[in-house]
């Protein structure tokens, strides 16, 4: 192992659950109402259980080779050369997948908060400390993810409470109105980000200092991830009404300004921003480093740290170059992320899977 790190079962929750928020909870609610309606929240639900089954794949790979990531049980399966083929393919979809994340954050600050600040300034920043995360390791990246968890349970509890007299129950009217093929196509929003973007803890499960048990504990923070996923977007359909929830790139950072206690507590969408700042930093610096280790195995180094600050100036070039400007952008998540995620996310880990048990029981 490159790294001589270990993180708890707890922790291992932890990052799982800032990993399923990330940039789900700002963006997914536009794509799930874009196509459901106000059957965006049914869309959720579906998504979710779609994606917890999907957990299922992933955790039977880890189990068959307990202490090796992706890249390193590839080359067990398929091969050296296949499997290396394969693994490069994955490298290639975490650093996209890097890429994609970074724009996010540049493209809310300079929407949203800072419409004059070159988007490049914001992308370095953000990287810079993301680079510090990952130099420092994955056990202090899941330690600081410990430490701001109560923060981020305790904001998205003030904006769920706050926002209950904001409700209006017939904006979810009439249910089921966009059919079972609409609900089906909508969750796949869900399933596409994040549950699809979760076989990257293939590369973290070997940090996990226990054999066995991790399944349960990845399922756990993913749940979790779920729950507040599907309640953001049942508060967007309930509040804001789905059309404009469809409309609007950022929904949930415009459901915070709907706050108003009295004429004392509002205009308090900062908490929105917090949290997703939070917990998109936690999925950026998953996604990087697994990048930087994976391309350290791959190439068989044996430390990962040359590797963090290249890849991270080549992380800013792609993040501009990624998709040309937010109207792309929503159209790609909408209608392409989710069968190129599903490639690495199902077909890929479904196909190894298949490979390794035939494989083990022609060796028997």
């Amino acid at each position: 192992m490159l790294e001589n790190a270990k993180i708890s079962l707890r922790q291992l929750s932890i990052l799982t659950l800032m990993f399923s928020l990330g940039s789900t909870i700002l963006i997914v609610p536009s794509a799930l109402t874009a196509i459901a309606k106000q059957d965006g929240w049914i869309a959720a639900i579906v998504g979710v259980a779609e994606g917890m089954l999907s957990l299922h794949l992933y955790i039977a790979l880890a189990y068959r080779y307990p202490g090796k990531s992706l890249i390193q049980f590839s080359e067990n399966i398929l091969g050296k050369w296949l499997g290396k083929g394969v693994g490069l393919l994955f490298l290639v979809y975490f650093f996209i997948l890097s890429a994609l994340v970074l724009r996010n954050v540049g493209d809310f600050i300079t929407t949203i908060i800072m419409p004059e600040t070159p988007i490049q300034v914001v992308h370095a920043l953000f990287v810079l400390a993301v680079v510090m995360g990952v130099s420092l390791g994955i056990e202090v990246i899941a330690r600081s993810a410990e430490i701001f968890l109560p923060w981020v349970a305790i904001l998205i509890s003030v904006l769920i409470v706050f926002l209950i007299p904001q409700i209006e129950f017939d904006r979810i009217q009439p249910e089921f109105e966009s059919g079972v093929k609409g609900i089906i196509h909508g969750s796949l929003s869900v399933l596409s980000i994040p549950y699809m973007e979760l076989v990257v803890f293939l590369m973290i499960f070997p940090f996990v200092n226990k054999s066995k048990g991790y399944g349960a504990a990845f399922a756990k923070g993913s749940f979790l991830g779920g729950l507040v996923i599907i309640t953001v977007t049942m508060l967007c359909v309930l509040v804001l009404g789905w059309d404009f929830t469809a409309r609007h790139t950022f929904p949930s950072y415009t459901l915070a300004k709907k706050i108003q206690v009295g004429e004392f507590l509002q205009r308090i969408e900062v908490l929105v921003a917090i949290i997703w700042f939070l917990t998109i930093f936690f999925k950026l610096a998953i996604c990087f480093h697994a990048s930087v280790h994976g391309m350290a195995q791959w190439f068989q180094l044996r430390t990962a740290r040359p590797l963090i600050i290249p890849l991270a100036i080549v992380l800013v070039v792609l993040s501009i170059v990624v998709y040309p400007n937010i109207v792309y952008f929503r159209v790609f998540a909408a209608e392409i992320w989710p069968f190129y995620a599903m490639t690495f996310g199902i077909v890929i880990p479904l196909i190894l899977l298949l490979i390794s048990v035939i494989k083990q029981r022609f060796q028997a």
